[in-house]
C-alpha cells in the first residue's frame, strides 16, 4: 500500500481504490488541526444528518474537527468499497457503535474512530469487530482517583507498583487499552471495567490478560499498543489473532 495513511494536508486525496485484505488492519492518523479549516471541502461529502449534527456544535473548532473526521471516514471507506463517499449510509448499535448500512454492509468493511486533542485515529478491517482509542497525555492529581474507581484490582496493583513519575503514562496505556476493548466488543460502558484485566507495559502486542466470567474470551481478541504520535497514547483491539497491522507510520 503506497497511499499515505498520515493525513496532515487539507489537500489530501486518494488516487485510486484501495485494497483491504481480510488479514489486515489499517490504521490511519489524521492531524485535525492541520486540515480542519478547509471545512467547506469536507462538508461536500457529508449527509444532511451529519451537517445538522455539525451545526449544533457551540465552538467552531469542535465543529470543524467533527466535519473533517467524518468526511475522511467516508472518503477512506469509499476507497475500500470503490464507491462515492456521499453515497454511504451508516447504522448504529444500541450502544451507538457505527457500522456501514445497506447496500455497502455486504462488503464486510468494519471500522472504528477515536479522537483526542488535535488528532484522530481511524481503524479499518474486514469481517472483524474492531476498536481503537487514543488519548492526549496530560498530568493531573485526579488520575489515581480515576484508576481506583475504574481499573481492576490487578491493574491497580500494576499501576501503584510503578515509580510515581511513570504512573501518568501507565494510566493512559491502561485507559486506552480498556477503551479499545470495550469499543471492539460493542458493549460500551455496559461492560464493567473491572471485569477484565489489561497490561500496562510499553509496546505490548497482546495486552488483554484476563476476562471474567468467561476466561476463554481473552483468547478471541488481540489487544495491542498502537502508534498515536508524540504526546499521545493509543491502543487497538481486533477480534482474532490472524491479522497484521498496516499503520500510518
Amino acid at each position: 500500500m503506497t497511499q499515505t495513511m498520515n493525513i496532515t494536508d487539507s489537500g489530501f486525496q486518494i488516487g485510486a481504490s484501495l485494497a483491504l485484505p481480510e488479514n489486515e488492519v489499517h490504521l490511519w492518523r489524521v492531524d485535525l488541526e492541520a486540515i480542519r479549516a478547509d471545512e467547506s471541502r469536507w462538508q461536500q461529502v457529508l449527509s444532511s444528518d451529519e451537517l445538522t449534527r455539525a451545526s449544533r456544535f457551540h465552538f467552531q473548532t469542535d465543529r470543524q474537527r467533527f466535519v473533517a473526521s467524518r468526511a475522511l471516514v467516508r472518503t477512506i471507506l469509499a476507497s475500500y468499497l470503490a464507491t462515492e463517499p456521499r453515497g454511504l449510509s451508516f447504522s448504529y448499535s444500541k450502544k451507538e457503535k457505527p457500522s456501514l448500512g445497506p447496500p455497502h454492509a455486504d462488503g464486510g468493511v468494519t471500522f472504528n474512530v477515536s479522537h483526542s486533542g488535535g488528532i484522530a485515529l481511524l481503524a479499518f478491517t474486514r469481517r472483524r469487530e474492531i476498536g481503537v482509542d487514543v488519548e492526549q497525555l496530560r498530568r493531573g492529581p485526579d488520575l489515581e482517583a480515576i484508576a481506583r474507581r475504574f481499573f481492576s484490582a490487578h491493574e491497580q496493583r500494576q499501576l501503584f507498583a510503578l515509580p510515581a513519575e511513570e504512573r501518568d503514562d501507565a494510566f493512559f496505556r491502561c485507559w486506552t487499552r480498556k477503551e479499545a476493548y470495550i469499543k471492539a466488543t460493542g458493549n460500551g460502558l455496559s461492560l464493567p471495567l473491572g471485569q477484565f484485566d489489561v497490561s500496562l507495559g510499553m509496546g505490548e502486542t497482546n495486552a488483554l490478560l484476563a476476562t471474567r466470567p468467561d476466561d476463554s474470551e481473552a483468547g478471541h481478541w488481540l489487544l495491542q499498543e498502537a502508534p498515536g504520535g508524540p504526546g499521545y497514547i493509543a491502543a487497538l483491539c481486533v477480534r482474532g489473532q490472524d491479522w497484521k497491522l498496516n499503520d500510518w507510520t
